[in-house]
């Protein structure tokens, strides 16, 4: 037998619950005196809603006196509505449909967002979309600069002899009087892979993230001139425990639902409609062709 969360997840049973949705919401509306009828009905939940709108806004309660101007507010409004709608003022106006239509989506949104999400759910979700909370590269990294401008051509050359001299001596060689001054930093300790290009820039940074650890390497060229790295700690990027990012998963898992479920809803609609789409004609005449008449 087939439990009350997985009947929900099946269209006839979404379908049935929008159009009881829709019909719950016009009768506590009023029922029949919807647009074409003469009789206005305000319910008790109609009062109700208005009493608790004014307490959001003002913090209390409305008066009797205050209650009484809402429900007549309403009613101009009511009356308005359904005059203008009579006068055929809702016609092919593009604001008043783009709401009809928010006004409806917002109903199937709503009647989603009921149902909460098992963990079950949220991990299947984030283990098919494995790249969108993965924490990010960390490295640890020292460099020797080498200035493009002041070097010229040589400056490569010297990196190279550098890089020869360095190697042997292993990550934690001296190199606090190597290669040209700047203000860029000598050393970053371990952090993402992001303050490297933050730093040097990001072609720089791709190229930090595939030199092998604990060795020399080199010369790298950023912005800035020519750089012998070395890599003194690299952590790889892990994805998260479902327990660490839980309503960040949560948030994009109703949302993707949301946008299934009002797919699902329009396909389904549609089937109740035959559209035919007329194109324009082409109205831009064809150049003559040379030598024409």
């Amino acid at each position: 037998m087939k439990t009350l969360r997985t009947l929900f997840h099946e269209p006839l049973v979404q379908f049935l619950a929008l159009g009881a949705l829709l019909f719950l919401y016009f009768e506590w509306k009023g029922g029949s005196s919807g647009p074409g009828s003469t009789r206005i009905t305000i319910t008790p939940g109609l009062v109700e809603h208005l009493a608790s709108g004014f307490a959001r806004t003002w913090q209390r309660p409305p008066t009797d006196e205050e209650l009484k101007g809402l429900i007549d507010e309403h009613v101009k409004e009511e009356i308005a509505t359904r005059e203008a709608t009579a006068m055929g003022l809702d016609e092919d106006d593009t604001i008043i449909r783009r709401r009809l239509r928010q006004k409806m989506e917002f109903l199937v949104e709503d009647a989603v967002d009921q149902v909460a999400p098992t963990d079950a759910e949220l991990q299947a979700w984030l283990d098919a979309h494995p790249e969108t909370f993965r924490a990010e590269v960390r490295v640890a990294m020292r460099q020797v600069y080498f200035s493009s401008g002041r070097c010229g051509a040589s400056a490569a050359a010297e990196a190279e002899r550098l890089l020869a001299r360095l190697r042997p001596a292993g990550p934690k060689a001296k190199t606090a009087a190597l290669g040209d001054a700047s203000m860029l930093p000598a050393e970053l300790p371990l952090g993402p892979l992001s303050e490297v290009a933050r730093a040097f820039g990001s072609e720089f940074a791709a190229k930090v993230e595939a030199l092998p650890a604990g060795q020399w390497s080199g010369p790298l060229e950023s912005p800035y001139g020519l750089h012998v790295v070395v890599v003194t700690e690299r952590v790889a990027a892990a994805r998260p425990a479902l327990a660490d990012v839980r309503p960040l998963v949560e948030r994009e898992f109703q949302a993707e639902r949301r946008r299934n479920r009002l797919q699902g809803l329009y396909e389904r609609l549609l089937q109740k409609y035959t559209v035919e789409i007329e194109m324009p004609k082409e109205t831009t005449k064809k150049p003559a062709a040379a030598g024409g008449r």
